[in-house]
């Protein structure tokens, strides 16, 4: 098994990492230290100053200091603290992947855990019947050598499902293998799982019909004017758009979704034991979004989009502690690019935001464009059930995060 690192954050406590003269936002001073560690989710920096550390955020610097922390900087940090990480790195992925070897994971280590997170076809509507008949020539590391399913014994597939905030239900606890409709998660699992030592954990909270400007609106969303209607900020209601910062009881409010799938993942690692047979401890190392069907018919959502995607990223590191966790998103199957209906709009906000220059976002967020990896039909019809869909975009979502994972 090829051995990898699951970067978790960018903050070292080693020797310092490079000399250099810094100057201040407005010109007027200049140090010589260096650089000892750097926060890019905090902007916290520490440089190295007369033998003591010296601790200041970010923005007291001149712009030059800033581009240089955000390329040369993260880059100096990241290669050093490799070293001293539970994994490490050693290889790439290959063109096929093999068949899993039936060995488990080094339980010493904590489980990296992948959270995906979206609608109904991030929670999967492949038919496994029609996955028989042609696994073996375009997925063959799903089957093994009696023609059955194989199974990883290496990371494990866990779903749960929750309707607003309500009580989540366990819907799949288990080695990944296949077992009933899939979704992107299989091709996700085996490709990361190939290249993780650690234990690996896909963990899908999720369910259909939600919109991320409605259901999935995240905390930090502030209400905002579209079409003479005030549009409700989290945890807001069309009669209360601002809220008052608490769920509201019995009524459906803005967030309520992101309420009940946060909360049910949490529960899941909270109980770890249950879900990862004699794991002691995790990391979430990442997130996978596939979703936009629904707010692709409502311009009030599909035009705030990648503001409100950029506030999904950096709400789910804040609540799973996971400041430098990754992110993947993809595309609608049907949308082609420079479709200027409100796919298409959701469909350049995911590459807006892959795209971005900003410190928090820069070589973390990754976009999958599916048009050419579906099989036909649309998000709406669930590509009709075709479970080529569903494995190719998650194997290419699962080769984007491994991308990330190994800047």
């Amino acid at each position: 098994m090829i051995r990898f690192v699951a970067v978790m954050a960018i903050t070292l406590f080693s020797q310092p990492l490079d000399a250099r003269t810094w100057k201040s936002a407005d010109g007027s001073k200049t140090f010589e230290g260096d650089l000892k560690s750097y926060d890019k989710a905090t902007g916290q920096v520490v440089v190295v100053r007369n033998g003591k550390d010296m601790s200041f955020i970010r923005d007291i610097l001149s712009g030059e200091d800033i581009e240089w922390l955000k390329t040369e900087g993260v880059k100096l940090v990241s290669a050093t603290r490799a070293g001293g990480s539970s994994s490490e790195i050693s290889g790439e992925l290959p063109e096929v992947l093999p068949s899993p070897d039936g060995e488990e994971a080094d339980m010493s280590k904590p489980v990296q855990v992948y959270i995906l997170l979206g609608q109904s076809n991030m929670l999967g509507f492949g038919k496994p019947n029609a996955l028989q008949s042609v696994a073996a020539e375009k997925y063959p590391y799903l089957v093994d050598d009696s023609g059955g399913w194989t199974v990883r014994k290496d990371v494990r597939n866990v779903r749960v499902m929750c309707s607003g905030n309500s009580l989540a239900k366990d819907f799949t606890n288990d080695w990944m293998t296949i077992q009933g409709n899939i979704g992107p998660e299989i091709g996700i699992g085996h490709h990361v799982g190939h290249v993780t030592d650690s234990p690996v954990m896909i963990l899908k909270s999720c369910i259909g019909n939600r919109s991320l400007g409605w259901d999935l609106l995240p905390p930090g969303t502030e209400p905002y004017e579209h079409g003479g209607t005030t549009q409700p900020g989290y945890r807001g209601t069309p009669d209360d758009p601002i809220g008052n910062g608490e769920p509201v009881e019995g009524k459906w409010y803005a967030g309520c979704q992101y309420d009940g799938d946060i909360a049910a993942a949490k529960a899941v690692l909270e109980d770890l034991d249950k879900y990862y047979p004699g794991a002691k401890s995790y990391e979430v190392a990442g997130f996978f979004w596939w979703q936009g069907d629904k707010d692709m018919r409502n311009a009030a959502h599909f035009e705030m989009y990648e503001q409100n995607l950029i506030q999904l990223i950096k709400s789910l590191r804040k609540d799973f502690d996971a400041p430098d966790a990754k992110f993947v998103t993809a595309s609608l199957g049907q949308t082609e690019e420079g479709s200027q209906g409100g796919d298409g709009k959701i469909l350049d906000a995911m590459k807006a935001v892959a795209q971005s220059d900003d410190v928090e976002l820069k070589d973390d967020v990754a976009f999958v464009y599916t048009h050419p990896l579906s099989k036909g039909g649309s998000s709406s019809g669930h590509y009709s059930g075709n479970p080529e869909t569903y494995m190719n975009v998650g194997e290419e979502m699962g080769k984007a995060m491994v991308e990330l994972l190994a800047k």
